[in-house]
């Protein structure tokens, strides 16, 4: 049956950022789906971990500060192990932005992003790699990317050149991990309602601007890109690698 390669019974999956928000989204998705899943944030996780909890899954909570990936990704990964047994789904959700003109772009504010935008999936996703490839049952890792992997936005140079770097590290881990059963794909959310994107949507006109290039008419809700989550981690994507799968309302489409 179709529906079976949907089914992800017996996987572990990390997902960072997951306190709250899209990571929230994304954890319930793949708990509803059959996995048990890793939490990684530096905020409470509590409310997911009751939601998985909740559908009979096993659940697991990592705290750790992710603008130290470096460092940080090694542990972070050899803990999801020792609590779950091991790693099938990595989902490097978690993420920040600041919000300045390009030409008062603070070098802190740059750095900051890059580090945990950029630097963290990519030790993440190595930490991840190793432990997927010694297991020797292939994996999946997704990245988010976002509608600034494609255009250039304004007042977030950061955030603009973290995603466009996560669209072209998503291919390249793609060329590199398939011989090994990995597959390396990433969701582009369009104008999703969260913390992130508050600041836009309590601005009248910016916030009009958005919703008349929207074909959908409205923004997007966390909900809106679990079924995406699920796709990429399931076998039912097997045969995807390196692709960007935009879940914008029909954003790029204009």
């Amino acid at each position: 049956m179709i529906l079976d390669l949907f089914k992800l019974d017996g996987k572990v999956a990390v997902v960072t950022g997951s306190g709250r928000g899209i990571g929230q989204a994304y954890a319930v998705a793949l708990a509803e789906a059959g996995a048990d899943v890793a939490l990684v944030d530096v905020i409470p996780m509590d409310e997911t971990a009751a939601k998985i909890t909740a559908l009979g899954r096993k659940v697991c909570t990592v705290t750790a500060d992710l603008s130290k990936g470096e460092t940080a990704a090694p542990a972070i990964i050899a803990d999801v192990v020792k609590q779950l047994g091991g790693v099938d789904i990595l989902v490097n959700n978690a993420g920040i932005i600041r919000r300045e003109p390009f030409t008062e772009h603070s070098a802190k504010n740059w750095n900051d992003v890059l580090s945990v935008n950029l630097s963290t999936p990519f030790f993440l996703s190595q930490a991840a790699a190793r432990q997927m490839i010694a297991q020797g049952r292939g994996g999946k890792i997704i990245n988010i990317a976002s509608m600034l992997s494609f255009q250039g936005g304004i007042l977030v140079p950061g955030y603009a050149a973290s995603k466009g770097g996560i669209k072209s590290l998503t291919m390249l881990m793609a060329n590199e991990l398939a011989a090994h059963g990995i597959s390396t794909n990433a969701i582009a959310p369009g104008y999703i309602a969260t913390e992130n994107t508050r600041p836009i949507r309590e601005n009248p006109a910016r916030n009009q601007a958005i919703l008349d290039r929207i074909p959908a008419g409205r923004w997007g809700t966390p909900e809106d890109l679990m079924s995406a989550v699920v796709f990429l981690a399931s076998p039912a994507s097997d045969y995807m690698n390196g692709h960007i799968l935009a879940v914008d309302g029909g954003w790029l489409a204009r």
